[in-house]
């Protein structure tokens, strides 16, 4: 569903076609989590699609522009994008060891945030929450 509403999309804002850009969208469709523009590069490489790294930023930049794909800081000093999910939010926890990101999600916690921001007086637009540790892999 966001992969033909990103085309879409990207169509009706008088974007020129090109295989770079869709074989970004292609691939932030069937990901889960946030992808740096370099991991991006390296699965396209690796899947046998050879598309440059400046191809991959201006995707990413139109895919910004148009509120189809967000910047996530996970505090690592790389920017990383994800689709824009609307109701499917979720969070990510990072491996402060290897840099894995994975996202998660916690109704309870939404329920805590809520509620702080009804406390506090806000009217929260948006929220990120980041958890670092050490993942299964490098604790064993």
């Amino acid at each position: 569903m966001w992969r033909e509403r990103a085309h879409e999309q990207l169509r009706a804002s008088g974007r020129r076609a090109g295989a770079a850009r869709a074989a970004v969208v292609d691939l932030l469709a069937a990901e889960s989590c946030c992808l740096s523009a370099q991991e991006i590069h390296e699965r396209l490489k690796s899947s046998g699609t050879a598309v440059g790294v400046a191809s991959i930023y201006r995707a990413l930049d139109q895919l910004s522009t148009l509120e189809l794909v967000q910047r996530v800081d996970v505090g690592d000093g790389l920017a990383r994008y994800e689709r824009a999910r609307g109701d499917d939010h979720h969070h990510h926890v990072v491996c402060d060891d290897c840099g894995k990101v994975e996202p998660f999600a916690d109704e309870t916690l939404e329920q805590a945030i809520s509620r702080a921001s009804g406390q506090l007086g806000y009217v929260v637009d948006a929220h990120e929450v980041v958890l670092h540790g050490a993942c299964a892999d490098c604790r064993a």
